[in-house]
């Protein structure tokens, strides 16, 4: 597993709200998601999103690995849980497949398996 930091998703009430402050702020462009009412994210650094119906949401962290069964399964046995994240395949194919997870003192973060080649 490689672990570097390969996405952040950025958690709102309302996605639209959350595009105008941190366009603003940073000066990040937002380009409309594959579904819902999200958006991708240009200029974070990393591949990065926002979606809406998350009020207060932290932001996620999502660390790169290769195999995420293997992944998600390690998580499990260290004492973690994990979360299978809903996704269809156009983002699948976008952005790749994600897994939210909780360490074993219940901190949050993600797995992340970027999309094929």
């Amino acid at each position: 597993m490689s672990g570097e930091v390969s996405f952040i998703e950025f958690g709102a009430a309302d996605a639209m709200t959350a595009r105008t402050f941190y366009g603003k702020l940073f000066g990040w462009t937002f380009e409309s998601g594959p579904g819902g009412d999200g958006y991708a994210v240009t200029g974070a650094g990393v591949p990065a999103g926002v979606h809406g119906s998350d009020p207060g949401a932290p932001p996620y962290v999502f660390f790169r690995v290769d195999d995420l069964d293997a992944a998600a399964a390690a998580v499990e046995r260290l004492g973690g849980t994990v979360e299978t994240l809903p996704g269809d395949e156009a983002s699948t194919a976008l952005f790749g497949e994600f897994r939210l997870c909780h360490d074993d003192q219940g901190s949050p973060f993600g797995l992340h398996r970027p999309p094929r080649a």
